[in-house]
């Protein structure tokens, strides 16, 4: 857990993201792993690794850069797929 103020709501609302985060990415075809309870990898079809960490909503990854918000992180993913069709 991080060092943030409120643990408790923390606690609660971290795996409900986790699993939400999950299934809204494996819905639209991504493969996605879990490395630990904060954190996401998800596998791009071009090879892309992208880390979310979806309690505090960032994100990273190469050819995407970095932001905060999954709905944004969505946005980039659909670029990226505009971009890369070939691979599909």
């Amino acid at each position: 857990m991080s060092n943030r103020l409120d643990q408790e709501t923390e606690a609660r609302l971290q795996p409900i993201r986790m699993e939400s985060c999950r299934n809204t990415l494996k819905s639209m075809g991504y493969k996605v792993r879990v490395e630990d309870h904060t954190l996401l990898t998800i596998v791009h079809p071009t090879g892309i690794l992208i880390k979310l960490y979806p309690y505090s909503g960032w994100w990273s990854g190469k050819k995407i850069g970095s932001g905060r918000g999954f709905k944004n992180l969505l946005n980039k993913l659909k670029t990226l797929e505009k971009k890369c069709t070939f691979y599909y």
